[in-house]
């Protein structure tokens, strides 16, 4: 156990006599208020708070997130009051032990609520002082190197727990020396055999790779500072756990992923990252598709690197990283590396920077969500993301979620350019809103004078800001407001079909409004007004009832497309329609409701007339399966249409129909009918397919006719 004194001299290295006092006067306080305590191990409690600022010691953390350390548990555990520790130290030691703290004694109705909240606090807490989630981080690093005192059942709950949230938030915030760790431990609880055998198989396979690996790096090394640039080339280890992460993902064996090669080459400048790879390139064969500049445009938690591959020694491919030293330290403590020299001045690190926007956005979003639990799943999309780099008219960078498109940008940019959207140019031509963008694409926004954001935009929006916004400009709209438009709507609806909604028997509108499940005319406008239902559908709707026609039919598929209660619902074959799609619908006597992506060709000529075709949205909670062809195109190989199916199987699809041709020798063609549940499950789908080795390409059927529409919303 690490004794204070140890801890003192460690931290007198780099803090001053009275701020190290100031962290022995806080550990004081911790063996009062743990006295008596031990943990699950037989140790006193006190020797958890002392092994956590250890920890953030070797970050070089100030006096008060390492005082905030040793008193973490001391509000839950003891009940010494946040004011006590504000006046025995200060203001920003008690908000940093309140951050930290576990929840106690709370009154909410299920424990995953519980844990949402906990969460919340979490991120809320981050908000106002980026170190709370430093010190929470430290905190769980400890009690996972010591989980295994806990009975198996609580090991593997703060295990996953572990892997879904703390884990992903340290990448996030670029700490990935505690990134990795916390993986590499939940792992070793969750899958104690695989973990075992994988320990051993690189163990043995190291052996054989040292010798290649060394000569490689006395190559680089020498062929560097023979051009006269002062460098440091070492070798990469891989964590285990993403090796076994990448083994599944990409269904390779062992042998497949550690045959990569994977050095590290530190030099002085940022200039010199760029002179090194070329010195790199000229003893290597470079491998093509494999560079990314992060230098130029770092990741979104600061990661700042020259990523290469290369053909090495007897043709062995060879992962490179070039950074300077400083671009080193932050890759492996991100927010946390050189904290004391940082802090809260201009100079902030490109992670600190990066970090305080990122949980800044937490607050605006907050506020919009009805629970905690809403909250946290909408915090986890954004923890991990792929990102894309788009830019502004002007050439200023805006990085994105990958999938995003062209309102989740407007959103990006500001929140009244998101809602004043009407349309978009895409590298300066005009497209659809709905369209995915891609790196290094110049996005332009159109505006309207008047806020055009529709509840259609929900069906393809991507980021958790631009939905929120979505929802919460919708919601905000005066009530007033909504009633005065959608009672316009209705009425425009009915006198196309001869109705005047004033002549209508109140009696007979009160049938009418049963059958659509509503319980006012005034409810029903609002909900027309705000966009949750459509005024030509429930104009049709109550014609049915005035016709005394039975709007119950057996072939009716409800709540599939919202406000379409009592409606035949048929999906066009022609664009095929699944949940995720942006859909317009189109109504007909003899069709009934008929659903087409909003890009279908088919629809071209009546889109814009509000009387014939009309934004939708899908239900929420659909419990249905939606049919979805993709095309695949793939080299001849054994086994090879079986292998497909097996992808397939495991992306937990339904295969209705397989078609398959031969194109040219030794080519395939398959088009295959799925079962999906969303786009996002087609998505799933295809990343499995593409792990495919002698896969060639695949696509959704209809798509490239999709992607050519150029009709703005």
């Amino acid at each position: 156990m690490e004794s204070i004194n140890a801890l003192s001299i460690k931290l007198s290295d780099y803090l001053g006599p009275d701020e190290v006092e100031q962290v022995k006067k806080a550990y004081e306080m911790a063996c009062e208020a743990h006295s008596g305590q031990f943990r699950s191990s037989g140790d006193p409690y006190v020797s958890h708070p002392i092994a956590v600022a250890n920890i953030l010691s070797s970050f070089r953390m100030d006096e008060d997130s390492l005082s905030a350390a040793m008193l973490h548990d001391v509000m839950e555990d003891s009940g010494i009051p946040k004011s006590l520790i504000e006046e025995k130290f200060n203001k920003d030691v008690a908000n940093l032990v309140d951050g930290v703290s576990k929840l106690d004694k709370l009154k909410i109705s299920t424990q995953n609520e519980a844990q949402a909240e906990n969460f919340q606090k979490m991120f809320l807490a981050m908000a106002k002082d980026i170190r709370v989630i430093v010190v929470k981080l430290a905190d769980r690093l400890h009690n996972m190197r010591t989980l295994f005192h806990l009975d198996r059942e609580k090991q593997i709950r703060i295990a996953k727990e572990t892997l879904e949230i703390y884990s992903p938030i340290a990448h996030r915030i670029g700490m990935n020396n505690v990134y990795r760790e916390l993986e590499d431990l939940a792992f070793k609880v969750l899958y104690p055999v695989r973990h075992e055998r994988l320990i051993a198989a690189i163990k043995k396979n190291r052996g054989g790779q040292n010798k290649l690996l060394t000569r490689v790096q006395r190559d680089i090394e020498k062929k560097i500072h023979d051009q006269g640039l002062p460098a440091h080339v070492k070798g990469r280890e891989k964590n285990i756990y993403s090796i076994y992460r990448k083994m599944k993902e990409r269904k390779r064996s062992f042998t497949e992923i550690m045959d990569v090669f994977a050095l590290k080459v530190i030099v002085d400048t940022p200039e010199n990252c760029y002179r090194a790879l070329g010195i790199i390139h000229s003893i290597y064969k470079p491998v093509d598709g494999r560079f990314k500049d992060y230098i130029s445009i770092p990741k979104s938690n600061g990661y700042q690197s020259i990523h290469t591959g290369v053909v090495g020694i007897k043709g062995l491919p060879i992962e490179v990283q070039i950074k300077t030293q400083d671009m080193d330290d932050m890759a492996e403590n991100g927010i946390a590396s050189h904290w004391l020299y940082k802090s809260g001045n201009k100079s902030d690190t490109s992670p600190q920077i990066k970090a305080r926007r990122w949980v800044a956005g937490l607050l605006e979003m907050r506020d919009n969500y009805d629970s905690s639990e809403e909250f946290i799943e909408s915090v986890k999309t954004d923890i991990f993301p792929d990102e894309i780099y788009v830019f502004t008219p002007k050439g200023e960078i805006v990085e994105m979620s990958a999938g995003s498109t062209a309102i989740d940008f407007a959103y990006a940019v500001h929140t009244d350019i998101g809602n004043h959207c009407r349309g978009c140019r895409i590298n300066r031509k005009l497209a659809p809103l709905s369209v995915p963008l891609e790196s290094g694409q110049r996005i332009e926004i159109l505006r309207d004078s008047l806020p055009q954001a529709s509840p259609a935009w929900l069906n393809f929006a991507v980021t958790p800001r631009a939905r929120n916004s979505i929802r919460h400009y919708l919601s905000s709209l005066k009530t007033s407001e909504a009633r005065k438009f959608g009672k316009k709507l209705l009425e425009q609806s009915l006198e196309s079909m001869g109705i005047k909604l004033r002549d209508i028997d109140k009696v007979v509108l009160r049938k009418a409004l049963d059958s659509i499940g509503v319980r006012s005319l005034n409810k029903l406008l609002e909900d027309i007004g705000l966009g949750q239902r459509i005024g030509n559908i429930a104009a049709t709707q109550i014609a049915n009832t005035l016709g005394d026609k039975n709007i119950e039919n057996k072939n009716s598929i409800p709540l599939e497309i919202t406000g379409s209660e009592g409606l035949v619902i048929n999906y066009a074959t022609c664009c095929r329609p699944i949940p995720g799609d942006a859909v317009l619908g189109h109504f007909t006597a003899e069709r009934g409701l008929v659903v087409h992506q909003e890009r279908c060709k088919n629809i071209l000529s009546v889109r814009e007339d509000p009387t014939q075709c009309f934004p939708l949205n899908w239900h929420e909670e659909l419990k249905k399966k939606f049919s979805v062809g993709i095309k695949i195109i793939a080299n001849d190989s054994p086994g090879l249409l079986a292998s497909i199916a097996s992808l397939i199987t495991a992306a937990e699809t339904n295969i209705s129909s397989v078609q398959s041709n031969q194109t040219e020798e030794g080519v395939f063609e398959f088009s295959i009918d799925l079962q999906v549940d969303d786009r996002l499950h087609l998505s799933k789908v295809i990343r499995r397919l593409k792990t495919l080795k002698a896969l060639i390409s695949v696509n959704r059927i209809h798509d490239q006719e999709m992607r050519n529409a150029t009709i703005l919303h």
